[in-house]
């Protein structure tokens, strides 16, 4: 790629996800500021094709080169010029590249670890939606910030409130900027008020039938058992250098104000919206700015009241297996992540019940041993033992299911 435009030039990694679709909208919103020059989307290529049809990108990355034969094959035919790449290496590539200006890290799980880091290590503008890049690597991926001088935008919708609420000055002292807690507000999810009893029954559908929010099926499934919320925690930790114990999770229903942050004079301030990820999303490309997302104004009348609950540790034990893994430090982070990662998936392939998720990660957490972490081969490693850890356990409480 070449230095041809005086617009901001886009990455977006993960663009046929949920927030990468956002993403496109938001950008075709404001083509005057932004140009789109990369892609990726594993192996969706009819999806891809329909955004390099749509958007001309210069490079779309694909998975494996069956699926970028057919998706170049494709393109050739729609007389689009995308020029199609692929595998890990292709997008570590485009997050770095020189002609990049901002990254949107949008690829769920382990899978974006590695192309965000080196976006982070380039400099670039990284609208952080991957949240198992701080997870898994903290340590490593705020040190790879401050070397490159990267600006790091959260985009998860409770970070981003968080980042609103704080002062603008903020320099990562919660003390000294005289904050007392960050409240991170979480929905419940769709089996809030279910009897916990009927919990071991319940199918991915269900799990996945988010009452508020529209997302992919992975993370729906987090939200479900609040590992989501878990995974936050812990990104909060590094965002804003905050210790657990100035981190605090509350239950709120409506979905409207999406963080709070408390500070020592008795000012709490929050941000509130519509659930919508574009709100978020157009405040990182914009920021310092504003520009429209395209999100309808909340109408507080509509909404009427606003309710709020301590969560309930019983019913969603992974919040607490995930502040057991942010106080143990080390790799516990990665080896939680890891662990969740491969329940889910078995629950989303009918081998595993809901309830034995949390099993799974609990019995990982104890079986691999905590390490330190000071680069990435040290993540790569603690993910592999838990992934072959988690394994185990799958395949001795699927047999429930059997």
């Amino acid at each position: 790629m070449t230095l041809t435009s005086q617009r901001k030039r886009v990455c977006v990694l993960g663009s046929t996800g949920s927030i990468g679709v956002s993403t496109l909208d938001v950008l075709e919103r404001h083509r005057s500021r932004y140009e789109l020059v990369a892609i990726s989307g594993h192996r969706q290529t009819d999806r891809l094709r329909e955004q390099c049809v749509r958007f001309r990108p210069r490079i779309a990355v694909t998975a494996d080169p069956e699926s970028a034969s057919l998706l170049q094959t494709e393109l050739r035919r729609a007389g689009c010029a995308t020029e199609v790449r692929h595998g890990p290496q292709a997008l570590v590539d485009i997050a770095s590249d020189a002609a990049v200006d901002y990254v949107m890290a949008a690829i769920v799980g382990a899978a974006g670890l590695e192309p965000t880091l080196a976006a982070a290590a380039a400099g670039k503008r990284v609208l952080l939606a991957n949240k198992e890049a701080l997870v898994m690597a903290g340590d490593v991926f705020m040190a790879a910030v401050r070397r490159s001088g990267a600006l790091l935008l959260p985009i998860d919708s409770e970070h981003n409130a968080v980042f609103q609420s704080l002062p603008s000055c903020y320099a990562g002292n919660l003390g000294q900027s005289g904050v007392r807690r960050i409240l991170l507000t979480a929905s419940g999810g769709p089996f809030r008020n279910m009897d916990p009893a009927s919990l071991a029954s319940v199918t991915p559908e269900q799990a996945c039938a988010h009452p508020n929010w529209v997302m992919g099926r992975k993370i729906s499934v987090d939200s479900a058992t609040m590992m989501n919320k878990g995974l936050e925690a812990i990104e909060a930790h590094w965002l804003f250098n905050a210790p657990p114990s100035s981190i605090e999770v509350i239950v709120h229903p409506q979905s409207v104000i999406h963080s709070l942050v408390d500070y020592i004079d008795g000012s709490v301030l929050a941000q509130l919206g519509n659930p919508d990820m574009r709100t978020p999303i157009a405040h990182a490309l914009g920021w310092p700015d504003r520009i429209d997302s395209g999100v309808r104004s909340l109408d507080l009348f509509e909404i009427a009241r606003l309710d709020f609950e301590r969560p309930d540790l019983e019913r969603f034990p992974c919040l607490g297996l995930a502040y057991r893994a942010l106080e143990a430090g080390g790799s516990a982070p990665a080896v939680l992540n890891a662990a969740n990662e491969e329940a889910v998936s078995a629950f989303l392939d009918h081998r595993l019940r809901f309830t034995r998720i949390a099993d799974v990660i609990a019995s990982t957490l104890d079986g691999v041993p905590r390490a330190a972490i000071t680069c990435l081969e040290d993540v790569m490693a603690a993910d592999g033992a838990a992934r072959r850890c988690a394994r185990q356990a799958i395949g001795r409480w699927g047999k429930e299911i059997a």
